[in-house]
C-alpha cells in the first residue's frame, strides 16, 4: 500500500514576520496620516461655521480663528482662507499641504483643499500652501 504524503499547510515563521512587518509599517503610516485628515475635517467644519456666521471678511476670519482654537487647527489660520463672492453668495475656500516625514529623506506630501461652494470646486487661484 502506498500512503499519500500530505503537505503541511500554514505560514512559516519568516512569512509571519514579513506579514507583521508590513502590517506594522501600514499601522505607523496610518497613525501619522489620520490626525492630518481629522484636522482637515475640522477645517471643513470651521469654514462652514464661519460662512454661516456671515459678516465681513474680517469677521469670518475671526470666526474661523475661534473655531481653529477650539478644534486644535494649526495647519492654517483665518488669513489663509480665500473668501470670494460667487453669484451673490460668499464662498470660503482653502488649500494647504502637509508634509509627513517617514524614514530618513523620505516623506509623504498630502495636499488638502476644500470649499463651501455647492459645486465643490475651489477657485483656481489658490496658492496658499503651508
Amino acid at each position: 500500500m502506498r500512503t499519500v504524503k500530505q503537505a503541511q499547510q500554514g505560514v512559516t515563521l519568516v512569512g509571519l514576520m514579513v506579514v507583521l512587518a508590513v502590517l506594522g509599517c501600514l499601522g505607523v503610516l496610518a497613525l501619522k496620516v489620520v490626525p492630518t485628515y481629522t484636522e482637515y475635517r475640522a477645517i471643513q467644519n470651521a469654514i462652514v461655521n464661519a460662512k454661516a456666521g456671515g459678516g465681513t471678511l474680517l469677521q469670518m476670519q475671526r470666526a474661523f480663528d475661534a473655531s481653529a482654537t477650539v478644534g486644535y487647527i494649526t495647519a492654517i489660520n483665518g488669513r489663509d482662507l480665500i473668501i470670494t463672492r460667487e453669484q451673490g453668495e460668499t464662498e470660503i475656500s482653502f488649500a494647504y499641504e502637509k508634509k509627513i516625514p517617514l524614514i530618513g529623506p523620505a516623506s509623504l506630501l498630502l495636499e488638502y483643499q476644500g470649499t463651501t461652494a455647492k459645486h465643490g470646486m475651489p477657485p483656481a487661484d489658490q496658492s496658499s500652501a503651508r
